[in-house]
């Protein structure tokens, strides 16, 4: 198991879902999604990109046709003395009796399609709202 930073956060859902932490719904199990831990921004941005591989996850999972019963994935980075971020890597563990080539069929196809971690390699313009 890897060790996380400070920022680093687990995502787990049915039979990999954790004990504690933040619940979330989610349509493709009936216990939701729980994630921890999120008590700060940098946290929650790295819960960002683990919920959206996790839910992709099941998502992609059932077009496939490959049986899951659970997901977890974390998600963990750094940030320089600016605090701009110095990159985002995630890991995936899928809970499945189908073959191991499936699963890496499934992993591959999820790195390829999950949104969040798409919007953050392309870059993103933030910036605050004046009300205007």
């Amino acid at each position: 198991m890897t060790t996380l930073s400070p920022f680093g956060v687990t995502a787990g859902a049915g039979s990999l879902r954790p004990v504690a932490g933040v619940t979330l719904p989610h349509t493709w199990t009936t216990d939701g999604i729980v994630g921890h831990p999120a008590s700060n921004g940098a946290q929650v941005l790295h819960l960002a990109v683990a919920v959206c591989v996790l839910d992709d996850t099941f998502r992609e999972a059932l077009e496939l046709g490959i049986e899951v019963t659970g997901v977890a994935a974390t998600a963990d980075g750094t940030f320089d003395d600016g605090w701009r971020s110095t990159g985002i890597v995630y890991t995936l563990t899928v809970d499945s009796p189908a073959a191991a080539d499936d699963i890496a069929r499934l992993v591959a196809r999820v790195d390829d399609v999950a949104e969040i971690p798409q919007a953050l390699r392309a870059g993103t313009d933030v910036r605050r709202s004046t009300g205007d």
